[in-house]
């Protein structure tokens, strides 16, 4: 016990004051008359001894927030869901859900998230620092009166730690600049360590190869910076929260920002392969192991170590940098503007080139260093062998025997070694013969990256190899390596210049297949001009684009506000504008939008109204049966007489009538399109369902005058009527009239025969 060595009363002193933070931690319990017929009890306590610092998440799509009561919803199901739980019961319950994003809640700015469209990080920790404060405080109290002080320095090791180099979110706003910076710095290394292999160049007056120590120099020193900057980012692996890849089996995925297991997890992964590619094998090389081998027969072997040491740490650090660039890995990015791709190809295209034309001319400088030495073993005195080697080019003060180097500058062997017409068979490295003697690094490595995006583009066409195997498989990897950069290039922007006419490519195979189809049907000559106007007409009002595939994956709020925008002048039709929000929205949820030629017909006489029918742009006409028309035009509706029609029948359903199920309604007017005329459709049967959903809010008195008033089905139906009640009341006027003057006819005869 870390108590033994501690005072009697301190340690009742400890225990009083635990028994306090007990108690005040119970001083909140759950009645005991409480109901516990519902699961989701709500439990009120002051918090427990092991502070609650749940991390709240956004309501994001995939998952569901069950993060808080994880523990809870067990215990309940083993004890049953009218078991009381007191708040002790409650702290052991938390125990592990109160550790969830511990260290993130003491990063403070680092552990926010600056992505918008992030659905993997914690949310706002701002509003929550304090009382993690609060918590930690009481945690680290209790902690301390139950163990003492004896590992205060490991806690101060631990705190200086997470105080300097604190767990940090990966999108945060601080670590994506960092991202972007590296990203750049991998970019310089890359290009930097072919460079190496430009550090030798050929000299024909002494037939030997010199190496460029001040371009070492500044080449070290660059590559040092990058592999510094690589070593920060390693370091940044051990300190950066990850996504656990089990926890996105089910929804976007939970950030992991324990130390340990991202350090577990980094080194699991690319570690290995990081360090290999940090290791500064190239600046050992140049500063400690060439030099001591200049000008010796032993130099050739130390510079083709360098030369392998650079290759083989080029390939992964190439692995490591394409994701970065590509924004497939979780640090990286992605480019998703044109402008963005179309560099990224070029990069790519350049960098090919640059390593290409490197990889040339270093393998150019071998055949001419193979040259200078089997001249050296032709002429039978191995002594010319360390002249090969010239090291900076000022070693002739060095020289041991001036008869030999005479010797080796009078050999012809070595002079035909700079020359076309020698007898060393260069293959595609003849041009890199005379280029190895130029001076100029700007003019060796302008040459060669010409070279390298030449043959590239030309997938190595022109180049006719030597019978050495290396070369032949050099010429082989640069077709393969071209075919496979052209591939990539050409589909990539053929994807960007196809994606830009893709609507218009649509539209061709669209008018191809249905000018095949007119074609196979026989359809007449009348017809195929309909058809042909109906999709022109149909490919302008919607420009190739599907809504209703485009709006279905939204959610549900974001379609109904969409549909509010389209449909909002609808409004101004004095019928939707009595209507309540639910039914407007139900009705825009059903509408489906339809478009009509000039000469088409909506309705006809005697055909059966399947569709309310809602004008957005176009004139119409309406003719009834005795020839009376009335102009529609924008904002007009017709077929109005199906929302009374199915409002019957909702009204007989729920009264008890049943209505036969092929009773229709029936049209008897012709609405005729004059102009081309874009409209939305609403369905017989959604608006039956609409009208039994909300049959209480369209059974308005105001909504079936609106129905009326504005309707010219119901205005042909009253103005028809008044007219029939007119010619009637006519009709019974003058029989009463006559009826009269007969009676007055009748009554005077009387009177006269009276008289008489």
């Amino acid at each position: 016990m870390a108590y033994s060595d501690e005072d009697p009363s301190t340690m009742s002193l400890s225990i009083s004051e635990l028994q306090r933070v007990s108690t005040r931690s119970a001083s909140m319990t759950v009645p005991l008359n409480a109901s516990y017929e519902r699961e989701d009890t709500l439990i009120s306590h002051t918090g427990p001894l092991s502070s609650q610092k749940m991390v709240q998440f956004s309501p994001m799509s995939g998952r569901s927030q069950t993060h808080k009561h994880s523990s809870l919803d067990k215990h309940r199901r083993y004890h049953g869901k009218s078991c009381a739980i007191m708040p002790e019961d409650v702290d052991q319950i938390y125990v592990s859900d109160s550790q969830r994003h511990e260290h993130l809640w003491k990063s403070g700015p680092l552990a926010l998230c600056n992505d918008p469209d992030c659905i993997e990080c914690p949310a706002d920790y701002k509003t929550k620092r304090s009382y993690y404060r609060s918590s930690g405080s009481l945690e680290t109290k209790f902690h301390n009166i139950l163990y003492g002080d004896a590992d205060e320095w490991a806690k101060g090791s631990i705190a200086f730690l997470n105080t300097y180099f604190p767990i940090m979110n990966p999108h945060t706003k601080v670590v994506q600049q960092w991202n972007k910076f590296f990203v750049i710095s991998c970019l310089v290394a890359i290009f930097v360590d072919p460079l190496f292999f430009f550090l030798l160049a050929a000299r024909a007056d002494h037939k030997c190869l010199v190496f460029n120590w001040s371009l070492a120099t500044a080449i070290t020193v660059v590559r040092s910076a990058t592999d510094f900057i690589y070593l920060l980012h390693m370091l940044l692996q051990f300190r950066l929260a990850y996504v656990a890849p089990e926890s996105r089996v089910v929804g976007a995925g939970d950030l992991v920002d324990q130390p340990k297991k991202i350090a577990m997890h980094y080194l699991r992964g690319y570690f290995v392969l990081d360090l290999f590619v940090i290791l500064p094998l190239p600046q050992v090389m140049i500063l400690v192991i060439i030099p001591k081998y200049v000008g010796t027969s032993s130099a050739n072997y130390a510079k083709n170590l360098l030369r392998v040491t650079v290759l083989i740490q080029y390939i992964p650090r190439i692995i490591r940098f394409l994701p970065l660039l590509a924004g497939q890995s979780a640090s990286g990015f992605l480019f998703e503007s044109a402008w963005a791709n179309f560099i990224i190809n070029l990069l790519m295209f350049v960098l090919t080139g640059h390593v290409v034309g490197s990889c040339w001319y270093l393998f150019g400088l071998q055949r001419v260093n193979q040259c200078l030495r089997n001249a050296c073993f032709d002429s039978k005195n191995p002594s010319c062998l360390p002249f090969v080697d010239c090291g900076s080019g000022n070693f002739t003060g060095t020289i041991t025997s001036p008869t030999n180097w005479t010797d080796w500058l009078d050999n012809p062997n070595a002079s035909a070694c700079f020359s076309k017409d020698g007898g060393f068979e260069y293959g595609i490295y003849q041009q890199v013969v005379n280029l190895t003697t130029k001076h100029s690094v700007v003019t060796r490595y302008v040459y060669s990256l010409c070279w390298g995006f030449q043959q590239i583009s030309t997938l190595a066409g022109s180049l006719v190899p030597s019978y050495f195997e290396w070369e032949v498989l050099f010429t082989m990897s640069i077709v393969g390596l071209g075919l496979l950069l052209f591939a990539l290039l050409i589909g990539n922007m053929q994807n960007f210049l196809l994606a830009l006419g893709r609507r218009r490519l649509e539209m061709q195979l669209r008018r191809r297949d249905v000018e095949q189809w007119m074609c196979h049907r026989r359809l007449p000559e009348e017809l195929r001009r309909k058809v042909r106007q109906a999709e022109r007409f149909s490919w302008a009002a919607t420009r190739g684009v599907n809504e209703e595939e485009l709006l279905e994956n939204l959610p549900d709020d974001l379609q109904r506000d969409i549909w509010r925008h389209f449909f909002n002048f609808l409004k101004k039709v004095r019928l939707f504008s009595l209507m309540d929000e639910p039914v407007l929205d139900a009705i825009f949820a059903k509408l489906r939008q339809t478009l009509y030629i000039r000469g088409s017909d909506i309705l006809y006489q005697g055909s059966p109204i399947d569709k309310m029918v809602f004008i957005v742009r176009g004139k119409l006409e309406s003719i009834g049966v005795d020839g009376n028309v009335s102009p529609l035009s924008e904002s007009d509706v017709c077929g109005e007489e199906l929302l009374a029609w199915c409002l019957e029948r909702s009204a007989n359903k729920e009264s008890g009538r049943t209505y036969l199920s092929g009773q229709r309604l029936f049209s008897n007017r012709t609405v005729r399109c004059l102009t081309n005329v874009e409209a939305f459709a609403l369905r017989v049967a959604d608006l039956e369902e609409v009208t039994v959903t909300y049959a209480r809010f369209l059974r308005n008195p105001r909504v079936q005058g609106a129905i009326r008033n504005e309707s010219p089905y119901w205005r042909h139906i009253a103005a028809t009527r008044i007219q029939v009640a007119w010619r009637y009341r006519q009709r019974r006027l003058r029989r009463a009239s006559a009826a009269s003057a007969s009676s007055m006819v009748s009554f005077n005869r009387s009177i006269s025969r009276i008289q008489r």
